[in-house]
């Protein structure tokens, strides 16, 4: 019989496969804590059952909507506690927008700052470049795009 139709246990490969993240991050969201460890093998290889596959696309999801692995692991706790309050929830939620719409802003002013070098810039064959130039100036750089090139 297909282990995938029977419940687990579930090799890494197969965990993996059936929740769309890699071995390499099933490793990962274990050693972070976000996923517990599981039962081995006698020769030492992870068992996952159904509940850590659907933990695992519970991350996986919540990382797609950008949430940092500090949200997800307070995310995964509330999940898992029959008696939370939704309000904490969607407290996490709301400041997760909010960091969106930031980020979406600094996104707008860095393309547009971007959009303006690019119409400075004559695009032929001398080598002249304002765009160059520009970014070579960190003081004429959007606050943005300067708190960027410091990471």
């Amino acid at each position: 019989m297909n282990q995938s139709n029977m419940g687990g246990p579930f090799n890494i490969g197969e965990a993996a496969r059936q929740s769309d993240v890699s071995a390499k991050m099933v490793r990962h969201y274990e050693s972070l804590g976000l996923l517990p460890s599981v039962d081995r093998t006698d020769s030492g290889y992870r068992q996952y059952s159904d509940k850590e596959v659907h933990t695992l696309r519970f991350i996986k999801r919540s990382r797609a909507l950008g949430f940092s692995m500090a949200e997800i692991a307070e995310l995964l706790k509330l999940w898992q506690n029959q008696r939370r309050s939704s309000s904490d929830v969607r407290k996490i939620a709301l400041k997760q927008v909010a960091d969106l719409n930031e980020r979406m802003s600094e996104m707008g002013a860095m393309k547009r700052a971007l959009e303006t070098l690019i119409h400075c810039c004559h695009g032929d064959h001398r080598p002249d470049c304002p765009i160059l130039d520009q970014l070579g100036q960190v003081h004429n750089l959007p606050a943005s795009v300067k708190a960027r090139r410091s990471d």
